[in-house]
This record gives C-alpha cells, structure tokens and sequence, in this order.
C-alpha cells in the first residue's frame, strides 16, 4: 500500500488547510511518521536557519533553547491521548540535512517520544518505482500524504480518507517501524561522532 499512496485519489489541501485537517484529528489518536526524503527546507525555523547559514554552533545552541518545549509538547500529547511513532528512513552516508533533523529527534526521543530509524535498503522491496512518500497516519480516521515542492520544502497534503487505505498503510508502517533501530541508539553510534555537517 505504501508504495500506492501517491497513485490514490485524495483531496489536495494547502498547507492552511492541511493544518486546521490535521489539528481536527490529532486527539485519542495513534499518530504514525514516516519520513522518507533525506534533504528538507525549513524556512522560519531558527536552528534550521543556522544550519542553513553554516553557523553549526548557532545551530546547536537554537535547538537547545527547544527543550522546554518539546518536553511541554510530549506532555501535550499525552494529555491528549495521542500516542507518537515517528519512523525515519536513513541513507548512508547521512546528509547533512539528517545531521540538523536528528538533533531535534533527540530532543523529542529524550522527552519520551517513541522515534525509530530503519536503514533505507530495508523499505526498498517497497520502492520498485520511486521512494516512499512522505505520510502522516492519525489513528484510523485520516492519511495525510504530505507535498514538497523540488527544493523540499512543504507546501500542502493531500487528504486519504478511505478506511481501508488507511488501516493497510498504517500495518505496513507498523511492521517497518518493528525492524526499526531506537532513535537514541541510533544517534549515539551514527550521529554524535560527526562532524559539522556543511549545509
């Protein structure tokens, strides 16, 4: 199913719309990740920002001043009944790009959120003709199939609604996300020995 998404009828949503989509269904939810694409643009993010400028330390130092609030934001989610599962797919070697992302997921994985990494040749018997998309999974009542424009910086989703669609992509996420490594084991042994990464 996961390697169909992106040939399924679904709503096209700005990001506006995508958001207050979203929103309406984030609660008493199991909420499913998966990221596939190894490179993003996030405008208006400081940290990202930084990175993007070269100024690693900076970087650093932006997300760290995340703590609170990423603690505050798992505490969040608990409150409302949501229980997170990221799953992020990694190449080798990781991209610079990665190296910013798993500063964050450390953060999250450190506030409790459950986060797991899986090495990019163990979807690839889902990949015959392209990468898996970018999805979000909210319980059984959405799919969001999230839209990047060529430089990889997200302007809208598109909307999946059927239960069945829904419930098969969400086991084979599941299933993915059972071969998946710890985010923190993972950081600890791929991540905390590099370098600066050059944007």
């Amino acid at each position: 199913m996961l390697d169909r998404i992106v040939d399924l009828p679904g709503l096209e949503l700005d990001l506006a719309a995508y958001s207050d989509a979203y929103d309406e269904a984030y609660k008493q939810i199991t909420f499913w990740k998966l990221e596939r694409r190894q490179t993003f643009r996030e405008p208006g993010v400081p940290s990202w920002e930084a990175f993007a400028a070269g100024d690693w330390d900076r970087t650093l130092e932006l997300n760290e001043r995340e703590r609170d609030a990423v603690r505050a934001k798992v505490a969040e989610d608990d409150s409302l009944g949501v229980e997170s599962r990221r799953l992020r797919v990694v190449e080798r070697p990781v991209t610079p790009y990665l190296q910013w992302e798993m500063q964050y997921f450390r953060l999250l994985a450190g506030a409790g959120e459950d986060l797991r990494v899986i090495d990019a040749p163990r979807v690839r018997h889902l990949e015959a003709d392209r990468l898996l998309p970018e999805i979000v999974i909210l319980g059984d009542r959405v799919l969001f199939e999230v839209l990047y424009d060529a430089d990889g910086t997200a302007y809208g989703a598109r909307r999946l609604d059927d239960p069945e669609v829904i419930a098969e992509a969400g086991r084979e996420v599941a299933d993915l996300y059972a071969a998946a490594e710890p985010l923190l084991d993972y950081f600890a042994r791929e991540i905390a020995p590099l370098p600066p990464p050059t944007p």
